[in-house]
């Protein structure tokens, strides 16, 4: 994150997320420009093929040759960012690269020598690590028996050829090592949401088994006793009702606990969803909330809650700023929540239901909402009382 000078506002920087497609325009564009900028070892065959020294028939078939090699490289390069081929595709596909770079070198010249560049990234970057281990190698000594058909001597391309392809091999080690920690990550919170599913059965278990079976013996009690015992069926229906109400309050006790936002478990796993969503985020440690009204805690958990909500699933953004304020104003202490991202912002500004909805429930806490579109991106501000009705004089 860097500080524009003249605004002094926060500019969040492009991230290529690794190991993942590009999930949108920006990310197609960065992740192309950082794979196009080592075309440049192909404006040797360029040239050459431009210069004139070949007949047509030679340029046309170079042309043609070097168009198939880049197709090649960039389909194999581009699909491993995001669904990789299958082995037996990648080994085809680097099959056609090590034939049409010898065969290119060999019939046309030397200029051509930096395709084997091409194929040792390739094989790098797609082979399995024993695999690649051997081919790198071999592509070099293809390229040095090539070279010897033109007397070029060794070059700095020689040693570029298995530098860069055992370079690629660490990156494509990094790249399988993160999308096995996304899944390690994605299964951990699926883990923690079963086992949270498991207590709340567990609970609602305890609290109705007992009352439900009450119910039913009452209900059976009083169908027995109803056609010859009306007097003694009314107490069991009263009976019924008195266990249903109890164990009506015991179950909205026990939701309500279970439902009531807390805002420190709510930054915890903000933290959580963002990193697994491949966004950068800063995120405040839990704050001191002693003082605070639990209504004005739980509004400002919703709201961060769905301000995150929007920001993984609608705003294509890559990174995430989330700042929690104790502001002493006119009208007393006021807890200030600020969710700041670097994408696209909601469609067309129109507020969607979950800021509607969001709206209301901070009304209720005595709070207000501000979202909108900023320079960089988009930006939620939501504020709540941070001390009970009428105690104005504290605050932060």
């Amino acid at each position: 994150m860097t500080e524009d000078p003249r605004t002094g506002e926060r500019r969040q920087e492009p991230q290529v997320r690794i190991g993942q497609g590009p999930g949108n325009r920006r990310e197609l564009v960065v992740k192309s420009l950082w794979i196009g900028v080592w075309l440049i070892f192909l404006s040797s065959p360029v040239q050459d093929l431009t210069s004139g020294r070949h007949t047509t028939g030679g340029t046309v078939a170079g042309a043609l040759g070097l168009t198939a090699f880049v197709v090649t490289y960039l389909s194999l390069v581009f699909r491993n960012m995001g669904r990789p081929f299958s082995p037996r595709t990648v080994v085809s596909m680097i099959s056609v690269m090590a034939v049409l770079a010898p065969l290119l070198v060999y019939t046309l010249g030397p200029a051509w020598l930096g395709l084997f560049v091409y194929l040792s990234v390739a094989c790098g970057a797609t082979m399995p690590v024993r695999a690649a281990f051997w081919a790198i190698p071999a592509a070099t000594v293809a390229m040095a028996l090539v070279g010897l058909r033109w007397h070029e001597k060794p070059d700095v391309t020689l040693l570029l050829v298995p530098m860069i392809g055992f370079a690629m091999i660490g990156v494509g080690q990094l790249v399988r090592t993160t999308i096995e920690l996304r899944k390690a990550r994605a299964t951990v919170a699926q883990l923690a949401a079963n086992e949270e599913r498991l207590r709340l059965a567990r609970d609602l278990h305890d609290l109705l088994g007992h009352s439900l079976s009450l119910i039913t013996l009452k209900s059976e009690l009083a169908g027995r006793m109803l056609p010859d015992h009306p007097d003694k069926a009314a107490q069991q229906v009263a009976d019924i009702e008195q266990v249903s109400r109890q164990a009506l309050v015991d179950v909205r006790e026990a939701v309500t606990g279970y439902r009531r936002a807390r805002l420190g478990a709510e930054l915890a796993g903000v933290q959580v969803a963002l990193t697994a969503a491949g966004v950068t985020a800063e995120v405040p440690a839990e704050p001191a909330l002693d003082g605070v009204p639990e209504e004005s805690e739980s509004a400002l958990a919703w709201a961060l809650r769905e301000a995150v909500t929007n920001v993984v699933r609608h705003s294509g953004a890559d990174r995430c700023l989330v700042q929690l304020t104790h502001r002493q104003t006119l009208d007393g202490a006021l807890l200030e929540l600020s969710v700041e991202d670097n994408g696209s912002g909601e469609a067309g500004g129109i507020p969607g239901n979950g800021l509607s909805g969001l709206m209301e429930r901070l009304e209720k806490a005595g709070g207000t909402l501000e979202a909108g579109r900023i320079k960089h991106g988009f930006r939620l501000v939501a504020r709540v009382p941070a001390a009970p009705a009428g105690d104005v004089g504290s605050g932060a």
